[in-house]
């Protein structure tokens, strides 16, 4: 029975996963783009290197060694340009944002010719100072991915936050196999290398895979002029009445970006002004009134829950539930009975 080295199944999975996050985000975004291509991009070159890596350590096949430390160089920038993409808007050029980010790899190619010793230390290196940069991006919470919809916020600013570790753990990997390899001449390498490098190219696709799905369509800009004078008490009082009136809410693709142009004010102004003024941060605030429409319709019609559950403007039970629950402490089929036991 032929040998079939596990990164060669982990590389199988990822394509699988590639096809299946493919088939539920292929709409292209409003400028014709693939929804956040820097993220499937990373989920094939994860399964790529989950196949090299099968050659290396599974049948002893030294040429890929040759390719396979670019490809490594490449993965911290798809993750970094994936997590800006639903951060903010790039003011630099396509062109100048790939040149950039295409250093790290040139820098490797230029090693394996010149100093090929010096991979070691670089490679851990870069993704080290990706790691940090992206934890920089999210430092401010959920509320940092201001192009994501409110109701996926929470579930991808925790997969980005496993990606930046799963960096460091990929770093932390590299070193201790140049230790090893400087210690023990590689004794342990094989088995290190194997299980460490799957497990991060793993959670990086997996939390690559929840991060496209929670990408949202933008709008286009607008030229409103911001109202960047308001207080606290105005910007809330403004965000208030433009859920209280018009709804907004009931968007399932509302996020931050798109809630600073209805409401006029900068979003920074309305993240720093709801977290201070309520200790939330804005996708719970907004879920709060979704939470408080979706009781009214519990209580008052006969309305299914998942009916009640897409019309307040979320889209899955998972998180449905989740906000629900952190809102009212029951569930919403609990708080429907407890309605009905009380008329």
């Amino acid at each position: 029975m032929p040998f079939i080295p596990l990164s060669f199944v982990v590389a199988l999975l990822l394509l699988i996963l590639f096809v299946a996050v493919i088939k539920t985000a292929d709409d292209p975004d409003p400028t014709g783009n693939p929804r956040n291509a820097p993220f499937l991009a990373l989920i094939l070159l994860s399964a790529f290197q989950a196949f090299l890596s099968g050659l290396r350590w599974g049948y002893g096949i030294e040429d890929v060694m040759y390719v396979a430390p670019i490809g490594a160089a490449l993965v911290p920038p798809l993750v970094y340009c994936g997590v800006a993409k639903l951060v903010r808007k790039s003011r630099l050029s396509r062109h100048l944002r790939l040149g950039l980010h295409a250093i790290p790899a040139v820098v490797i190619i230029l090693l394996m010719a010149v100093w090929r010793s010096a991979i070691d230390v670089v490679l851990p290196a870069i993704f080290i100072g990706y790691a940090g940069a992206i934890l920089h991006l999210m430092r401010s919470g959920p509320d940092a991915l201001r192009r994501t919809p409110f109701e996926s916020a929470a579930p991808v600013y925790r997969a980005l936050v496993f990606a930046a570790l799963a960096l460091l753990l990929s770093a932390a990997l590299d070193l201790f196999v140049f230790l090893d390899f400087s210690w023990t001449q590689g004794r342990h390498a094989p088995g290190m290398v194997a299980i460490g490098n799957l497990i991060a190219l793993i959670v990086l696709s997996i939390a690559a895979a929840v991060a496209v799905e929670g990408r949202g369509p933008s709008e286009a800009d607008t030229a409103a002029q911001h109202l960047d004078d308001l207080g606290d008490k105005e910007t809330l009082a403004a965000i208030r009445l433009l859920m209280e009136t018009k709804r907004s809410y009931r968007d399932p693709d509302l996020n931050l970006d798109r809630l600073a142009r209805r409401a006029v004010i900068p979003a920074r102004q309305i993240s720093a002004a709801i977290n201070r003024a309520t200790g939330k941060n804005v996708s719970q605030y907004v879920n709060e009134f979704r939470v408080a429409e979706a009781c009214r319709l519990l209580t008052d019609t006969k309305k299914s829950v998942t009916e009640i559950m897409l019309e307040v403007g979320f889209q899955t039970k998972s998180n449905f539930n989740r906000e629900f629950r952190r809102v009212t402490d029951i569930t919403p089929v609990q708080w429907r009975q407890s309605r009905e036991n009380s008329a």
